[in-house]
């Protein structure tokens, strides 16, 4: 391959100079997204609710020559949503990609749920993302270009777990939510869609799944490995890209073929 074609290629899957939000990417998943991006060429705003784990992650961009600023807000909250987007215009000059990465996923028998208990997974799984999409689209409408992407799951697809009634509705909301952005704003260039990751190896609380055996697990996979965060920092970087311009209202599942759709 000569070094023309070979600088194109690379060049589809750059962000430089966009400006992305990643929520939740004070660990895991986030951060994960967060260092990808930046090392792809993307400003990054740092958001969650744990100043230190953000100062963390900033840091980390920085020691690598990318820029980042925290930003710590609840965007379950429609107005700190709108405070962290305009902030973000301000020192950044735009807003081009929004990544929805937060959530919630307690087991909790159906008849037990309280109407909080409910409210609060529909606020923090599927809200958020609203208030993220309505807050940055006037700018991505503005550039004529965007990404929205949300952090989905097999929860929405299959409902693998008993007694996650409220995690399954508000997360299959999310697929809702990004076909109708991905209808709505396509004219203007706004792609709009969904990553669904499996069983990862992250840092969680596993006390939520006593029954889980890594090893047997493991084994069931056909590329017999549990995912990481850097497999959908991967595959967000793409979807962020223009090598995935073509792409919107879709749903890509990223889980090692724990199920195949």
């Amino acid at each position: 391959m000569n070094s023309d074609k070979s600088s194109e290629q690379a060049g589809l899957f750059s962000v430089r100079g966009r400006t992305a939000v990643v929520t939740g990417s004070g660990r895991n998943i986030g951060k994960a997204i967060a260092l990808t991006l930046a090392r792809a060429g993307a400003n990054v705003v740092v958001n969650g609710r744990r100043a230190n784990a953000l100062i963390d992650t900033v840091n980390e961009i920085e020691k690598s020559g990318g820029r980042a600023i925290p930003i710590a807000a609840d965007i379950s909250k429609a107005d700190e949503v709108r405070e962290m987007i305009d902030q973000t215009q301000r020192i950044f000059g735009s807003v081009d990609i929004v990544v929805s990465n937060v959530g919630v996923r307690k087991h909790k028998p159906f008849l037990e749920l309280s109407v909080e208990d409910w409210k609060s997974a529909l606020d923090i799984n599927l809200n958020a993302a609203f208030h993220l999409a309505q807050a940055a689209l006037p700018m991505m409408m503005k550039n004529h270009w965007g990404r929205f992407i949300v952090m989905s799951g097999l929860d929405a697809f299959i409902a693998p777990d008993s007694e996650r009634a409220h995690i399954v509705v508000s997360k299959l909301g999310l697929y809702g939510l990004i076909k109708a952005v991905a209808r709505e704003f396509g004219p203007y260039g706004i792609t709009a869609n969904a990553i669904a990751p499996g069983m990862l190896n992250t840092d969680r609380d596993w006390s939520q799944f006593p029954d889980f055996n890594k090893e047997k697990f493991e084994r069931s996979l056909p590329l017999r490995r549990m995912g990481t965060p850097n497999d959908v920092a991967a595959t967000t970087l793409f979807l962020c890209s223009d090598a995935a311009a073509f792409i919107t209202g879709q749903a890509l599942h990223v889980n090692g073929g724990q199920q195949m759709f």
